[in-house]
């Protein structure tokens, strides 16, 4: 339901009346879960909150791959702090030309990590350049791979490659990828193990569980009670667990170094402000077999922003994306990617721990989005707060975690009310989806990296040579170690192959919701050729 009273801001579009909202439903259609629906704008101190509490949700994630990276380049420590601020910049501006210029969803854009595992392979075999630390050298070509793959994205997007595919994928397909979207991030380590290096796995379930149980006493048993607890479960959690484990760290019952510890001494040490620009670190450098496998990463991504989309759609209480709105969301995220690598960070894509948001909280307005997105590009240049940011204790994201991406299996089986359950071919696209989805990027965890997975392809009769080159050995690795491509090719191959029909497959219904590529207007219908609705222009 769409919310209805004084909270609505002025110029608002009224819900619960007859008014479109962008992806084909109407405020009255919306689904009961949602809070404010997209085109909802509540008043501005409540976006600025629920804008940040958007952004909190894939603080971790954020900040871990700018983490890992500097890690394995040895990258100083003053570096590495502004390293991170320059992620939430990036991640600001992607979001804001997202939901203004792209796809128009509620859906924020951040540090990808199925674009991390070919970093790492770039990281480790880039050449140093004359004159430059090592550290700097290596970033540069991770740069210059990222920029050139992510052109490819941009024309996969605009050309229109990926809305083509739309026809053949139905909620057979959609409801295992999201469900693994969720379950790929059962191991993630700040859940099971924050010291993955050290024997014998290390957590404070103590603190997790905290976290956890917070967010489902504001979310689930309060959230009735109190619009602030309904709102903001997962700013209140966050918040709750982060006091209780200062105050610990202050009394001394956490030492520095252990598992829960706050530094609140690195806040008052760090660099009041941080100058980020394109270019920053040098000019990118270029490597053919850098390219190829962070190209492999890139369709990981769009693979992956594929079931986002629809998951944020099926959140918002709208239809299924249209070929059009797909298009330009991966276009647009191709272009963000560019601007990723021009400023020296590590990728961009859509953020599966924003759509969880959504499902527990009900706001799914792209107006608050937008204003988190706001707030993260301009404190991304102030030191204090990526420092205090960091200072979050992996437990609390890890309870944090378990909520959001429960959630989003969740959601990605609610799509299987379109469904004919009671049919053979479904149960059996579905279950060895979800089963293949978890065990081969297991298995290839097992297999090590790239470089191990190539010689052992290598011994294959006859094509074992071509196999084992980057291009064709590299790629496969790459998406063999994500859940939701494996899973997803798996269930396209058999909903596709096996005969079935659209009634039995959930297309018939699907296409009842779906919105029509009329419905959605890109930014050169709204702001060139003025064809847009009140609502929408003033975004």
């Amino acid at each position: 339901m769409g919310y209805e009273g004084d909270d609505a801001s002025e110029g608002d579009s009224p819900t619960g009346v007859d008014d479109p909202v962008e992806g084909g439903a109407s405020s009255e259609g919306r689904a009961s879960l949602v809070e404010y629906g997209i085109e909802d704008r509540p008043p501005m101190g409540t976006s600025v909150v629920l804008g940040v509490q958007h952004y909190l949700t894939m603080v971790g994630a954020n900040i871990a791959v700018p983490l890992i990276l500097a890690g394995l380049m040895g990258m100083p420590e003053d570096v590495t702090a502004k390293f991170v601020g320059t992620f939430f910049v990036v991640s600001g501006v992607a979001t804001l030309a997202q939901t203004t210029f792209g796809n128009r969803y509620p859906i924020v854009q951040g540090a990808p990590f199925s674009m991390l595992a070919p970093g790492i392979a770039i990281v480790a075999a880039a050449p140093a350049v004359a004159g430059l630390p090592d550290w700097q050298s290596k970033l540069l070509y991770l740069q210059g791979a990222i920029v050139v793959a992510a052109l490819a994205e941009v024309a996969i997007g605009y050309l229109g490659v990926v809305g083509r595919l739309r026809s053949y994928i139905s909620p057979v397909v959609v409801a295992p990828v999201v469900a693994l979207i969720g379950l790929s991030l059962f191991s993630a380590p700040q859940i099971v193990d924050v010291n993955p290096g050290v024997a014998g796995a290390q957590q404070n379930w103590w603190l997790v569980g905290l976290t956890l149980g917070l967010i489902v006493l504001f979310s689930q048993y309060l959230g009735d009670r109190s619009r602030a607890f309904g709102l903001f479960p997962v700013i209140l959690g966050i918040a709750g667990a982060w006091t209780v484990a200062a105050v610990l760290s202050v009394a001394g019952v956490y030492a520095p170094g252990s598992i829960g510890y706050v530094d609140l001494r690195s806040v008052a040490s760090a660099e009041p402000v941080y100058a980020v620009y394109p270019f920053m670190w040098g000019m990118p450098r270029v490597q053919a077999s850098f390219v190829v496998g962070m190209f492999a990463g890139v369709l990981a991504s769009i693979i992956e922003s594929f079931a986002d989309y629809h998951a944020v759609a099926r959140l918002s209480g709208v239809g299924a994306p249209s070929e059009r709105r797909i298009n330009h969301g991966i276009g647009m995220e191709g272009l963000m990617n560019v601007f990723a690598g021009m400023m020296g960070t590590g990728g961009s894509t859509s953020y599966s721990e924003n759509i969880g948001a959504i499902g527990l909280t009900g706001v799914a307005s792209r107006y608050v989005v937008q204003i988190g997105a706001t707030v993260m590009l301009v404190v991304g240049f102030v030191g204090y707060f990526g420092t205090l940011i960091a200072t979050i204790p992996d437990p609390i994201v890890g309870g944090l975690y378990i909520a959001m991406f429960g959630q989003i299996v969740a959601v990605g089986l609610s799509n299987l009310k379109y469904v004919d359950l009671d049919s053979s071919r479904n149960l059996f696209t579905i279950g060895l989806a979800v089963f293949a989805g978890m065990a081969v990027p297991s298995y290839m965890s097992a297999v090590g990296d790239a470089t191990a997975f190539q010689q052992g392809l290598a011994t294959v009769p006859v094509v074992g040579s071509v196999l084992a080159t980057n291009a064709v050995g590299g790629t496969l690795y790459i998406l063999g170690t994500t859940n939701m491509a494996v899973g997803g090719i798996v269930a396209l191959f058999l909903d596709n192959t096996i005969e079935g029909t659209p009634e039995e497959r959930g297309l018939a219904d699907w296409a009842r919701i779906a919105e029509g590529d009329e419905d959605f207007q890109s930014a050169y219908d709204r702001f060139l050729r003025g064809e847009g609705t009140s609502a929408e222009s003033a975004d």
